[in-house]
């Protein structure tokens, strides 16, 4: 017999048992949380009908069911690149035309049930970020007047603004065409980019930007101008205008407001060539090359009523009816305010608004998703410390934070600064150790999506310690102090809908995953969403994002995985309602042939007294029997479970997938199945493919 086979069969046997280790030693306690304000959910954009079918009893008493504490409200309108109006009441700065910069009124009116979305007419030819709201009005791009010196206090040179044209392949350029609205570039320079992905912070670029031989500009007087940038056409995939001086000349809108003056505006870039008679021919295209795209360095806010995004299918919950409907848990939940195509003003109304009606304000997230938007650090953190100054002006104890990273399990780099650096938070946090404001930071928020959706398999399960563990570091090694919390605002799977999300690896997966967050020392996590949801194909099977499988009426089909892998979490492993838990290292020495860890082990002395092990056995093939040791290596004596202990199991037994289209669903769909072990046990069989919780006192250990 194979010995690696010989070795797997006796593992699985009691005689065989492996162990599992705690270090209980007193003082070596390597987290302490509170899942009533650790341990949440989320809830992100709906359609007006799905808001009304949402925010029913039924619904919202089966989303706590999952036994979830607090919640994150997403802002997918900023995620959108969208204004949004928290209330419909309030000021626009040019009110004869209802149009311009919109604050919302903090008088108490109307409950507001609804929160729309507006696209933004400065957006222009701008396509970065994540499906833009479409809207009827779009003119030219202008940059954020926010971060421009009336409002940084600081050089525009300090925050240049900047447009990336990428033409989808190399092509010989040696001229540009722009078509300059006002304000315009007095200063700028065009560059070209010689290397790989310009624009993927996530991987990091991989090169340098250059200025074409004739591509500075001084004293430039805007209108249509053609640049002839270089006398031998250079060949690349990016060009880039840097932009550090504005006119300063007023926009369409006029001059009674100075936003509508300050910053960059550009109608239309074309990059080319030039022909024998000096003519300007634009870059050639194929029929079957993708178009032209435009990255911009941050879009003018500015709006107005005509461009609402009103039909329905796209709305966010009003604030009353997500305060008042139960769905908080009556705990204080985590809130959004637009940063990026916001004002802030608005978003000190709307906190205003909130703590006037008397509801509870967990943290606020500042905006949405920079690094996805190819924003500066420095861009952000500049209005992140103008938004702070308007809201601690309404509340100076609220807790701000952010940058509410997309789902990366690396360190976001971008074009290095004038010092070299590349690392997008370590920029973010030296700009607000530079300018005395670190303590505006209260937390870092970030997602947690590890998995490329068509690439996972059944192995991809022994990464996730690995990967959480690792990016909780990456932010501290790039600066984040170690009092200032992080925290998780987004997770699943992948940043798509996957198959895996409901097969038995999506609960055993969410084990892991916060698991070891907290084992990396994160402060609170919240996974999505909350609510019901309906099922979809996906590149390896029908899958929902949802803890719940439901049609179109809201009508629950049947739990999924990770429903039933947050009740393990939330009401076996961990006691809401109770207190601070501590945390303290464990390990398992349960590995295959390869070496790959197929028992996880998280360890928890809970306020009750109890000792709480979650313990997840990856091993889709075999159950697995083990011993667990208490070791206290100050006393240098070692312990065991020492009465009676409830095991509580749940896994591939109870809980199998059948994928079969539009009617996939899981059967069986069975609860988890509670023991109470009587002895004490000395061995305990973990089921193949399952996460299971035991719960007892240990006697002989110092707290």
């Amino acid at each position: 017999m194979n010995v690696a086979l010989l070795l797997t069969a006796l593992a699985a046997s009691p005689a065989f048992a492996q162990t599992v280790r705690v270090d209980a030693t007193p003082g070596h306690a390597i987290n302490a949380f509170d899942p009533d304000s650790a341990l949440g959910s989320s809830i992100d954009v709906l359609s007006r009908t799905d808001i009304n079918k949402v925010y029913t009893p039924h619904i919202i008493q089966e989303a706590l069911s999952a036994g979830w504490g607090p919640i994150t409200y997403r802002n997918n309108t900023e995620l959108r690149m969208a204004a949004w109006h928290w209330t419909e009441n309030g000021t626009w700065s040019d009110a004869a035309h209802r149009s311009g910069y919109f604050t919302g009124s903090t008088d108490l009116k109307d409950p507001i049930r609804y929160i729309l979305a507006y696209a933004l007419p400065h957006r222009g030819f701008a396509t970065s970020g994540d499906r833009p709201v479409q809207g009827p009005n779009l003119t030219y791009w202008k940059s954020n007047p926010y971060l421009t010196s009336k409002f940084t206090g600081e050089s525009d040179a300090l925050h240049p603004q900047w447009v990336v044209v990428d033409l989808q392949a190399e092509k010989p350029v040696s001229a540009i065409r722009i078509a300059w609205a006002s304000p315009y570039a007095t200063s700028y320079q065009v560059e070209y980019w010689v290397g790989t992905n310009a624009l993927d912070f996530d991987g990091g670029p991989k090169g340098e930007w250059k200025v074409f031989p004739s591509g500075a500009v001084k004293n430039a007087q805007g209108g249509s101008v053609t640049l002839k940038v270089t006398d031998a056409p250079v060949t690349t995939r990016y060009v880039r205008i840097l932009m550090t001086e504005s006119s300063n000349t007023c926009d369409e809108h006029g001059s009674d407001d100075v936003r509508n003056c300050v910053g960059y505006a550009i109608q239309q870039i074309e990059a080319g060539t030039l022909d024998a008679s000096g003519a300007f021919v634009e870059v050639t295209k194929h029929p079957d090359e993708r178009r032209t795209t435009y990255a911009v360095s941050s879009i003018d806010p500015w709006h107005s009523a005509g461009d609402v995004n009103d039909g329905g299918a796209y709305q966010h919950t009003g604030f009353d009816l997500f305060f008042t409907s139960g769905l908080t848990n009556n705990l204080p939940a985590m809130i959004p305010v637009t940063m990026l195509y916001g004002t802030p003003d608005d978003a000190a109304a709307q906190i205003a608004y909130i703590e006037r009606r008397g509801y509870s304000i967990g943290y606020i997230e500042m905006g949405e998703e920079p690094d996805g938007k190819h924003a500066m650090p420095e861009d952000y953190a500049a209005l992140y410390l103008q938004w702070a100054t308007a809201i601690h002006k309404v509340d100076p104890k609220l807790r701000l934070g952010g940058p509410i990273f997309e789902g990366v399990n690396e360190d976001i780099r971008l074009w290095p600064d004038a010092q070299g650096r590349t690392s997008w938070m370590g920029r973010f946090v030296d700009y607000l150790k530079a300018h005395g404001r670190l303590s505006d930071l209260a937390f870092v928020s970030f997602e947690h999506y590890p998995f490329e959706p068509c690439d996972i398999t059944w192995k991809s399960l022994y990464s996730e310690p690995r990967l959480m563990k690792h990016i909780l570091q990456v932010w501290r090694e790039d600066g984040v102090p170690n009092n200032v919390p992080l925290i998780v605002t987004e997770s699943h799977v992948s940043w798509s809908l996957t198959g895996p999300m409901t097969t038995i690896f999506g609960g055993l997966w969410l084990a892991d995953n916060i698991g070891s967050f907290f084992e990396g020392g994160g402060a609170a996590f919240y996974h999505s969403p909350i609510q019901p949801q309906g099922v979809r194909n996906t590149c390896l099977g029908w899958a929902s994002w949802s803890n719940f499988v439901s049609d179109e009426t809201y009508e629950i089909k049947g739990y999924t995985s990770t429903y039933f892998a947050a009740r393990m979490i939330n009401l076996e492993w961990l006691q809401h309602r109770a207190g601070l838990h501590h945390m303290f290292p464990s390990s398992s020495d349960v590995t295959d042939a390869g070496g790959n860890l197929l028992v996880t082990s998280y360890a928890v002395h809970r306020p009750d007294g109890n000792w709480s092990l979650m313990l997840v056995n990856r091993d889709s093939g075999q159950a697995h029997t083990v011993r667990v040791v208490f070791n206290d290596a100050q006393s240098k004596r070692t312990a065991s479970f020492s009465g009676p202990v409830t095991s509580v199991s749940w896994g591939s037994e109870q809980y199998v997938w059948i994928n079969d289209g539009p009617n996939s669903h899981p059967d069986p769909d069975h609860p988890p199945v509670a023991t109470l072990l009587q002895g004490p046990p000395s061995m305990f069989t973990l089921p193949r493919a399952s996460i299971t919780v035991l719960r007892g006192r240990v006697a002989g250990l110092k707290d």
